[in-house]
């Protein structure tokens, strides 16, 4: 047994677990799901409610299996799945995350500090919000940060897109699949978007591209119904009808969890290999922290499948060294 192991699980502000997953959306409780059906002790933190951004979510029409699903049925059914196999799951924020030898080390803000084997950091991230009224209420209802997600929901309606990047106008040529007319609103007059996107965008017939405009609130009973519209350059302001509201200005990975140097990308995504393993030895990472091309359900099962089994092998590795003890104890 290494000496260096057995004075960090002695450590007496230290539990031990053989695996800590930061996160329970679901890239969390997927990599939950297969470290605990693998008889590891594994410790899922998750600060507010298991299931992430699923909640955030009322129809899901694109998960193989569920022809139509709720977000938040599909975050209980992740959970109760999990737990099913003996993940435990605490309410607790992580701090910081750092290795200690051959220890990787959970530091929480209100509980304990967790020493394992294994760390995988499925913290995901947020898009950035327009801050106006109506935003928050009719998220979920109309209000969209994603439109692969729920571009199929607006067949023949009419859409609004904020924005001025790549990924806006991405979003909003993909929504001309389903809707009837994109109005594409930035607040300023030039665009960040390349000049390859702005040109097809331009010249498309479903497309109406609104410069110099800012939102300024969303309206709606049980559905977004309008938005409220201020010209940034005559002060005018005006109501568009809509149907739907997506915005695209930006998403910001949780990353900043590191107490030494980890890699990524220019926009702070963990970068990982193959077996989603970070710049950090033992620590892995999977879901929306990670640099992908796509941020999807789907995709965040399959990140957190790959680093527990990624985590496992990691886990009998050091079993084998004598690092762990056989039993995992």
């Amino acid at each position: 047994m290494s000496e260096r192991w057995e004075e960090g699980t002695r450590h007496p502000e230290r539990r031990f677990c053989e695996v800590a997953i930061v996160g329970g959306g679901p890239a969390g409780l997927t990599a939950g799901l297969y470290c605990a059906r693998a008889a590891l002790k594994t410790v899922l933190f998750e600060e507010k409610v298991a299931g992430g951004q699923l909640w955030n979510t009322q129809d899901i029409e694109d998960y193989p299996g569920f022809r139509h699903v709720t977000g938040a049925e599909l975050a209980q059914r992740f959970e109760e799945h999990a737990r099913d196999f003996g993940l435990d799951i605490q309410p607790y924020a992580v701090q910081e995350v750092y290795a200690d030898g051959e220890l990787r080390v959970v530091r929480t803000l209100d509980g304990p500090e967790y020493a394992a084997a294994a760390v995988i950091v499925c913290s995901g991230g947020e898009p950035v919000k327009l801050g106006v009224p109506g935003e928050e209420e009719l998220a979920g209802r109309g209000v969209s940060y994603c439109a692969v997600c729920d571009g199929p929901f607006f067949q023949d309606q009419e859409v609004a897109v904020v924005g001025g990047g790549d990924s806006a106008f991405q979003e909003a040529l993909f929504l001309t699949r389903y809707a009837r007319r994109v109005h594409l609103i930035h607040r300023r007059d030039e665009f960040r978007a390349s000049a390859v996107l702005q040109g097809e965008l331009s010249a498309h017939p479903k497309v109406n591209i609104l410069r110099s405009h800012q939102v300024e609130g969303i309206e709606g009973q049980d559905r977004v119904e309008a938005i409220r519209l201020r010209d940034a350059k005559t002060g005018e302001t005006r109501r568009l009808d809509v149907d739907g509201v997506f915005i695209f200005v930006g998403f910001r990975p949780r990353s900043r969890l590191f107490r030494d140097h980890v890699r990524h990308d220019a926009s702070l995504y963990l970068l990982t290999d193959d077996r989603m393993e970070t710049s950090i030895p033992g620590v892995f990472a999977a879901g929306d922290v990670r640099a992908q091309l796509a941020r999807q359900i789907t995709t965040a099962v399959g990140d957190g499948t790959t680093a527990a089994l990624a985590a496992a092998h990691r886990v009998e590795e050091l079993r084998r060294e004598g690092v762990l003890p056989a039993s995992g104890g």
